[in-house]
């Protein structure tokens, strides 16, 4: 992918390197009372200043260390989503609301939750974020055989994908399905969920090619590996030796693969759409 040189998104948090604890205080009336506390308990208030101050000390959204490769890189595929969905949304007539994308070591405290780097990425629709541990971008090539950058720029564009389906009501109506029907048939519509986010990563890749040129030889290739890479079928088969179909929650390999690609090839958001596929099989 061809992306020294282009614009870096600004809405990066980098939180790598915090502890993780909930002691952030933001040096308010709470810190005052809990050093009055430690005080008069015989501690070291000292230690408790060091956490507010530790747990607050987060890079400025944009601020992305100079010689950190990977994080530029992701910050320009963020910046290249942004592009992609406001001139899309702005064709139109709305307005897009381009997600935050945070970079995280090891656990993260997110609205959805306390997720570790074992989630791997994933968008909370709470706070309209997508989370990030960079170490999943090694793990993609040695675990999942997904080398290259396109295949990590992928899993960004899929997870900007969720937040596309938040702006326009998918993610919401999806949910509100949760407690209407059993698990079996519920998975089916988190399915379609995926491979439409699958289908908006595709999206992505061609509008940012035929607007930037930004594509080389293999990247598509590398986008589509990935995403054959993370299937429920080859994921349920490394962990536990079989599959199960009926706890599929992202669709298999060869669906992912083929989502992604209908994306890519139509460059039309609206030209397919797998909640209009009726048939399981079809999928």
């Amino acid at each position: 992918m061809r992306w020294k040189g282009l614009r870096q998104s600004e809405n990066v948090e980098d939180r790598r390197g915090m502890s993780g604890r909930k002691i952030a205080f933001g040096g308010g009336i709470g810190t005052i009372v809990i050093v009055l506390i430690v005080l008069f308990l015989g501690g070291d208030p000292g230690q408790i200043l060091n956490l507010a101050v530790e747990d607050n000390q987060v890079q400025a959204p944009g601020e992305i260390l100079k010689d950190d490769t990977m994080a530029q890189f992701i910050a320009v595929v963020l910046a290249e989503t942004e592009d992609t969905w406001n001139r899309i949304f702005s064709e139109s007539g709305r307005a897009y609301r381009a997600p935050k994308l945070v970079l995280y070591s090891g656990q993260v405290q997110s609205a959805c939750g306390f997720n570790s780097a074992a989630t791997g990425p994933f968008y909370c629709p709470g706070d309209e974020k997508v989370y990030i541990d960079l170490s999943f971008c090694e793990e993609l090539k040695t675990r999942f055989g997904a080398p290259g950058d396109f295949a990590i720029a992928y899993v960004v564009a899929h997870e900007v994908g969720h937040h596309v389906q938040k702006l326009l009501g998918t993610l919401d109506e999806v949910n509100g399905l949760r407690n209407r029907m059993d698990e079996k048939e519920f998975n089916r519509y988190l399915v379609r969920l995926e491979l439409q986010a699958d289908y908006y990563s595709g999206i992505w890749a061609h509008d940012a090619d035929q607007w930037k040129g930004i594509l080389e030889p293999g990247d598509a290739e590398e986008a589509i590996s990935a995403a054959g890479a993370v299937g429920d079928d080859r994921l349920q088969k490394q962990a536990q030796g079989y599959i199960v179909p009926d706890a599929f929650t992202h669709g298999t390999s060869e669906q992912r693969m083929r989502w992604f690609k209908k994306g890519y090839d139509s460059g039309n958001p609206a030209a397919f759409d797998p909640f209009e596929v009726r048939s399981e099989d079809a999928l």
